[in-house]
């Protein structure tokens, strides 16, 4: 088992940049689509390429890691994120739009990869402090998130100093950070691998069982078969390996499960639908590339600036309390962004950052009654196909957010918002009656 301060320690400065990488590019991604492309519904795909690329590399990266440990899966994330930014650069250089897609589809790895390692944060947490760990290594993303977007005049200058196109420098910013990232995670992160976890969690089991005073015989075969074997010199014979689809697929059956499973994959499907259209809904009203950074900055401070509290929260009052909190700060997101005008520059950053501390509600909330409520051997696959199933989501939102911008303008972004917690609001009261002992149909 490695030490539990190191392993946090080089999962905090790798988040942060991480989080340099990942919001340097996204800041300007839509725009750069708009800018190649000359259609504002097709600057949704810009994020939907990226979240779209997350959620194909979510369920590999987890295979990954049961199979060669986190770090492995951590550091391939980031290397392919590091790719992407490359892409995207000689595909804006060139003029090739597809090539911009792809690229963004391999730049979302970094963000899975972010995503992972809060359950990986958990892995080396001691017992009852999961939530804490998760939230400190999502608050690490903080100021790389916040200084990424804030980055945005400046990288596009140096690209263009460089003589690459407009909006295309951030990429450059990006890429050295998950250039980096891979460096430090493949080089000193350490963890133990998931399927050992059991194993480890209990180190001061004896070697042998004592023998209980029963008479001989009264124990099954099957049952001292493991014995058996390890008499014989042999292993005892391995479970299974559990595949990410068949723990999602019994997982959603399970009515606390299922609330953990949509509280993530709802709060991040608003955040990305609403937080795409913002920067393509302020420049079309005439505000700047600096101020749009502002307002993401502060929606990104939102994200993660308040995660530690939001973990010592879920340790606190418990997970189905906190998601229940995020979903209202989400509503009430939502109804501001419904009614503010795009150039209220209180408003609409009011509205942002509580989009993000929504989000932040859901996720460690779901993230933390999700590790608590499957068993172990289910977590790793199931922990990949929900942030599968998340991106999934994500990824249509944001497409299709593109779509309603145009048709209805930012506030029917919001409406659509609105609908998609009410899955979360109705696993919730199934959770509640199941939790009393109620039959629910």
């Amino acid at each position: 088992m490695p030490r539990r301060g190191l392993s946090l320690t080089v999962l905090v400065v790798n988040q942060l940049l991480a989080g340099v990488g990942v919001a340097s590019g996204i800041a300007v991604a839509a725009l750069l689509v708009e800018e190649l492309t000359g259609a504002v519904a097709l600057a949704g795909l810009a994020q939907s390429s990226s979240v779209l690329g997350a959620a194909l590399v979510a369920i590999p990266l987890a295979r990954l890691a049961v199979r060669s440990g986190r770090h492995v899966a951590l550091a391939t994330g980031y290397a392919l994120a590091m790719t992407g930014a490359v892409l995207v650069i000689a595909a804006a250089a060139s003029g090739w739009v597809p090539l911009v897609f792809l690229g963004l589809a391999a730049f979302g790895a970094g963000a899975a990869a972010g995503l992972q390692a809060r359950f990986a944060a958990t892995e080396v947490a001691a017992a009852g402090f999961e939530a804490r760990s998760m939230s400190i290594v999502l608050w690490a993303t903080t100021l790389g998130s916040v200084a990424g977007p804030l980055l945005a005049a400046t990288g596009d200058a140096v690209g263009i100093a460089l003589g690459l196109p407009p909006l295309v420098g951030p990429f450059l910013f990006s890429g050295i950070a998950f250039g980096l990232s891979t460096l430090l995670v493949a080089t000193l992160l350490r963890l133990p691998k998931p399927g050992s976890m059991a194993t480890d969690a209990a180190p001061d089991a004896p070697d042998e069982p004592a023998a209980p005073d029963a008479p001989e015989g009264t124990e099954t075969d099957d049952e001292l078969a493991p014995e058996r074997a390890a008499d014989a010199g042999g292993p005892a014979p391995a479970a299974e390996p559990i595949g990410a689809w068949r723990a999602f697929s019994t997982a959603v059956r399970e009515p606390r499960a299922l609330f953990a499973i949509l509280a993530i994959v709802c709060s991040h499907t608003v955040m990305v639908g609403v937080m795409v259209m913002t920067p393509v809904h302020m420049t079309a009203h005439g505000l700047s590339l600096s101020l749009v950074g502002v307002v993401i900055s502060i929606h990104i401070i939102g994200m993660y600036g308040a995660s530690p509290i939001v973990g010592w929260l879920v340790d606190r009052i418990g997970p189905p309390r906190v998601i229940a909190i995020g979903a209202g700060i989400l509503v009430a997101a939502a109804l501001i962004g419904i009614l503010a005008p795009a150039d209220d520059m209180l408003l609409v950053p009011l509205a942002l950052g509580l989009l993000g501390l929504g989000w932040s509600c859901g996720l460690i909330g779901g993230s933390t009654l999700l590790t608590t409520s499957v068993d172990p051997a289910m977590r790793v696959p199931l922990q990949g196909a929900t942030d599968a199933a998340m991106n999934l989501a994500a990824a249509a939102s944001a497409a299709l957010s593109g779509v309603v911008l145009g048709a209805a303008g930012f506030a029917g972004v919001n409406v659509v918002a609105l609908l998609v917690l009410v899955p979360l609001g109705i696993a919730a009261v199934r959770s509640m009656a199941a939790s009393r002992g109620v039959g629910v149909s």
